[in-house]
C-alpha cells in the first residue's frame, strides 16, 4: 500500500497534454495517490481545476513573492544555489526553437519557474510529504526550471520518453542524458522481442509515437491542415484577447516557421536524387531544434556543418547519403544544402519518402548522432558510428567517437570491422525491452490511459527502475 504521505507532482506544459494527464491524475487518485499538475499554461490549470484535479498555476504563482524576478543579484544567488556554472547552454533549447534572442526575458521566465516550483515544494514538504516530479522530457525552461529546483531540494525527478519500440516508454530519473539501454546482451532474447524485431523488419516501419504522428506530413499540408489552422486561431484568441499566458506562446512564428519549411521543401526538390549505385554512407538527418541535439549532443547542433565535414573527410570510393527527418522535411535551411550540393559532388540529398530500411539496408554504414536509425541500422548488421549521446551508444556493436574530428578514423575502422550477425543484437535489445514501459504519451483511449498509469506507478516504485 502506498504511503499517503507521497505526492506526485506532473508538469503540463499546454492544453493538449492537460487533456491528458487529467483522467491519469484521477486514475492515480483512485489508486492511492495524491497527484498535483503543475500547469505552464492558463487554459491548462483552468481544465483541471473544473475537473477538480489539484492544480497549480505555475505562471502565476511565480509572479508572486519569492525572490525577486528582475534583480540580477537574485538571478545569480538562484542560478548558484543550484549548483550551476551559468545558464547560457540551459537557454539554448528556447533560442533555438522560440528564437529568443532577449536574455532578460529568458533569465525572468527561468525565475518565475523556479520561484513557482520552490513555493510549491516548500508549501507540500511542509508537512513531511514525499514528493516526485514527473515530466515528459523536453528542453523548454518550464521542464528545466522544475528539474533544477527539485535536484535542490533532493526530490526525484522522473523524465518521460518514447522508447526504440512501438508503444513502449522509458522512464529515467535525475538526468537529461539518453537512459543507458544496451551496454550488455541478456541472457536470451524473449519470444515477445524477437517477434516485435521480426516484425518490424517485416514491416520496415520506423518507430513512430503515436502522439507525433501528425508531424509526419508534408510541410504544405501542415499548414492546408483545417485542424492546424483552427487551433492556431483559438490559441491566438486566448492569447492577444484574453491575455492568457501560454508555455508556447510563439504562435505566429510557429505558423511562419512552417511556412518557410513549405517553401524550403519545395526549393529542395530541384537537389533531390536517387539512392546512389555504388557505395555510399548514410547520415540520418534529426529533428534540427528537438533536444536530442540541443541539450544531449549540443555539439552536433549544426547539422550542415557537420555534413560539411563529413563529406570532406569521407573515404574517396564512397559518397554520402543524407535525407532529412520525415517529420521536418525543408527545416534544414534549403540555401545551405543547396549550397552543399553545389560544392561536392559526393553528396545525395535523397526524397525525404525514402523508405529508411531501403537505405540503411543498400548503406555500407551509418553515421548519426544519437538517430534511431542508428539502432535500426544494427538490426540489419550494419557497421554504425554514433557521434553523440544516445540509448544504444554503450553497445558494444556499434563504433562510438567523443568528438567530431575522430569520425574519420571510427568511419574507416566501421569500414574494415568484419561483418557481425544481426541476429546477434537480439540479446542487446532484449536489454532495451527490459527497462521500457509499455504505454504512450497523450493518448487518450481509456484503455491506453489504464496501461501507462499502471506502468507510472511501476517505473517510479520499482527499485531497479532508472539504474
Amino acid at each position: 500500500m502506498t504511503s499517503p504521505t507521497e505526492t506526485i507532482l506532473i508538469t503540463t506544459l499546454a492544453a493538449y497534454q492537460t487533456r491528458f494527464w487529467i483522467p491519469v491524475a484521477q486514475r492515480l487518485r483512485n489508486a492511492g495517490r495524491e497527484v498535483h499538475l503543475l500547469a505552464f499554461d492558463d487554459r491548462s490549470a483552468e481544465m483541471a481545476d473544473k475537473e477538480g484535479v489539484p492544480v497549480v498555476n505555475m505562471y502565476r504563482t511565480g509572479l508572486q513573492g519569492g525572490a525577486p524576478i528582475e534583480e540580477e543579484h537574485a538571478f545569480a544567488a538562484r542560478v548558484a544555489g543550484y549548483g550551476l556554472d551559468g545558464t547560457n547552454f540551459l537557454f539554448s533549447h528556447e533560442r533555438v526553437t522560440f528564437g529568443i534572442r532577449d536574455t532578460a526575458a529568458l533569465r525572468r521566465r527561468f525565475m518565475i519557474y523556479t520561484n513557482a516550483m520552490e513555493a510549491v515544494l516548500d508549501r507540500l514538504t511542509a508537512g513531511g510529504k514525499r514528493v516526485i516530479a514527473v515530466q515528459e522530457l523536453g528542453g523548454f525552461l518550464s521542464v528545466i526550471a522544475c528539474f533544477y529546483a527539485a535536484r535542490k531540494r533532493g526530490v526525484r525527478n522522473w523524465f518521460i520518453e518514447p522508447s526504440f519500440f512501438r508503444g513502449r516508454l522509458y522512464y529515467t530519473p535525475d538526468r537529461f542524458s539518453a537512459p543507458d539501454t544496451m551496454p550488455v546482451p541478456a541472457d536470451t532474447a524473449s519470444a515477445d522481442v524477437r517477434a516485435y524485431l521480426d516484425d518490424t523488419l517485416r514491416q520496415r516501419a520506423i518507430v513512430i509515437p503515436q502522439k507525433d504522428r501528425h508531424h509526419y506530413s508534408a510541410a504544405f499540408k501542415k499548414i492546408a491542415n483545417a485542424r492546424n489552422a483552427r487551433r492556431l486561431v483559438e490559441k491566438l484568441w486566448d492569447q492577444f484577447a484574453l491575455g492568457k499566458h501560454q508555455e508556447f506562446g510563439h504562435n505566429l512564428r510557429h505558423a511562419r516557421m512552417h511556412a518557410a519549411m513549405a517553401y524550403g521543401a519545395r526549393r529542395l526538390r530541384k537537389i533531390y536524387r536517387p539512392m546512389p549505385d555504388g557505395p555510399f554512407i548514410y547520415y540520418p538527418l534529426h529533428v534540427p531544434a528537438d533536444m536530442a541535439l540541443t541539450l544531449r549532443s549540443p555539439e552536433y547542433l549544426d547539422q550542415v556543418a557537420t555534413i560539411d565535414f563529413l563529406l570532406r573527410t569521407l573515404p574517396d570510393k564512397h559518397v554520402l547519403a543524407v535525407k532529412e527527418h520525415p517529420a521536418q522535411i525543408g527545416a534544414v535551411p534549403a540555401g545551405r544544402l543547396i549550397e552543399l550540393a553545389q560544392r561536392f559532388d559526393n553528396f545525395v540529398l535523397l526524397p525525404p519518402q525514402t523508405n529508411n530500411y531501403a537505405v540503411l539496408g543498400r548503406a555500407d554504414a551509418v553515421v548519426s548522432v544519437n538517430s534511431k536509425s542508428g539502432a535500426e541500422a544494427m538490426l540489419l548488421g550494419k557497421p554504425v558510428v554514433v557521434m553523440g549521446d544516445a540509448f544504444y551508444r554503450s553497445c558494444p556493436l556499434v563504433f562510438t567517437v567523443d568528438r567530431l574530428a575522430d569520425v574519420p578514423q571510427r568511419l574507416h575502422d566501421a569500414l574494415a570491422a568484419p561483418p557481425f550477425d544481426p541476429a546477434d543484437t537480439a540479446p542487446y535489445f532484449e536489454t532495451a525491452w527490459r527497462q521500457s514501459f509499455p504505454g504512450e504519451l497523450y493518448i487518450s483511449d481509456p484503455g491506453q490511459l489504464d496501461v501507462f498509469t499502471t506502468s507510472l506507478l511501476s517505473a517510479i516504485t520499482d527499485p531497479k527502475s532508472g539504474r
